[in-house]
Order: C-alpha cells, then structure tokens, then sequence
C-alpha cells in the first residue's frame, strides 16, 4: 500500500478556526481511497521530518505567530527545498502570511518570513470577516470562511490562488484571494476548508501521488454531504 506522509506544522500554535479539519478530512480521503496516510506533527525545535508528501499550516493569533517566527526562518531552506520539489501544501491563514515575505502587525511589530510567497502583510484595525467564495483555476470554486486582520499585497508576479468571488480575500481592494508558488498554496479561507471542497483536498492528494509516478483521477468517493454544504455556501450571504 502506498504511503502517503503529511506534515502538519506547528499544530499547537497554529490550529485556529478548526483548521485541523483540514487534516483529518486528507487522511480520511487519503484512507478512503486505499492509500496510507502517515501523519508526521512538527513542532518548535524538532528536526523537520524527512518524508514529506503534503504539508500543512493553521492559522493563529499575532502573538503565536511571533512565538513560531524564529523557528519558521530555521526551517526555511528545508521548506523551499520542498517547494521546488513540488510538494504540495495548503497554508492558512497565519502561516500563510509567515510563508510570505513579512508581516507587520498593526501595532508595528515586523515579523519576517520565508519568502515562499512573495508578498507581505500590513496589520489593521478593522478585520475582515465573513464568507468567502473564490473562483480557482485548477480547483474550481473553493468556498471558506475569512478572519483576519492583516491586508495581504501580492507582489511582482507572485500568482494568487484564485480571485474573489465574494468576500474580501487578500486586502478587500484588488479581487485577490491567497497566493500559489507552484505547488504550495496559502489562502485566509478557514472553515476548516477542505470538508467543504473535496476536489481541492483531492487536488493535493493527486500532486503528492504525481511526484511518485502514481498517475490516478481519484473518483468514486460519495460526497453528498460536501455537495450540499457547497450548494447551501453558493447562495449564503456574505
């Protein structure tokens, strides 16, 4: 049986909004579709695991972020080995913004990161929250739930991860939503995301099994909840 190892980083600090809802629907989906998932949790301080097919990163708070910071920038050429490995990773939210270039809090703290994305994020007063809807090449409408402070640019060529459908996205100015640099992904889409988008956690799978020589289309599932959730999500106010 093939395995199928995910990474989840910092699953104490970064774990807000129930973002671990997105882990335990891949290896559930992973299981379901007779594959092994073998769940590695890194933590401050560890030695990043040596097999990695799918990382994933939560959200959390200013101050968590700024606890995780230091250890993000040691780990930072592992990550980007990984990038242009094409593994691929869903990041949310606060990770998403480490995963960036820099976040600045709205109090004026300047919490640096790693440059997957190029892009950075200014902290505000006012937050941006509500429903979320956003059309995505390669993955179709993903639907989620934003909360966040911070407004994130988009800089250069940086790709986003789709454009808004409705909500806010990135800033609430430029349409945007989420960033990708090859296979990783960054997105302020909480909820937690993937029970509502089974294609996109689909989506991961089918990549991490592509770096392996495992061309599959993974069908077959019985997605009538997700599919309900989606159709309710379609038509729900902001």
């Amino acid at each position: 049986m093939k395995q199928i190892h995910v990474v989840h980083i910092y699953p104490d600090e970064m774990n807000t909004y129930g973002d671990r809802g997105n882990l335990l629907t891949l290896v559930k989906r992973t299981e379901w579709y007779g594959f092994e998932p073998v769940v590695h949790y890194y933590h401050v301080g560890e030695p990043f695991p040596k097999d990695a097919d799918i990382v994933l990163g939560g959200g959390g708070q200013d101050s968590a972020q700024d606890d995780i910071q230091h250890d993000v920038l040691r780990i930072g050429d592992r990550i980007h080995k990984l990038v242009d490995a094409e593994v691929p990773m869903l990041l949310i939210c606060g990770t998403y913004q480490l995963f960036g270039t820099r976040f600045v809090t709205h109090t004026g703290q300047e919490i640096q990161g790693i440059g997957v994305f190029d892009s950075e994020t200014i902290g505000d007063n006012k937050r941006l929250i509500g429903n979320v809807a956003v059309s995505c090449t390669d993955f179709g409408t993903l639907y989620g739930f934003e909360n966040h402070s911070g407004r994130t640019i988009l800089l250069n060529d940086q790709a986003p991860l789709g454009k808004i459908i409705r909500g806010n996205g990135n800033n609430g100015t430029d349409n945007t939503e989420g960033a990708r640099t090859r296979n990783a992904l960054g997105t302020y889409m909480h909820g937690p995301l993937l029970p509502a988008n089974p294609q996109l956690a689909d989506g991961l799978l089918t990549l991490a099994l592509r770096r392996h020589g495992v061309e599959v289309t993974l069908t077959g599932l019985d997605d009538t909840l997700a599919a309900q959730v989606r159709k309710s999500a379609a038509t729900r106010d902001y």
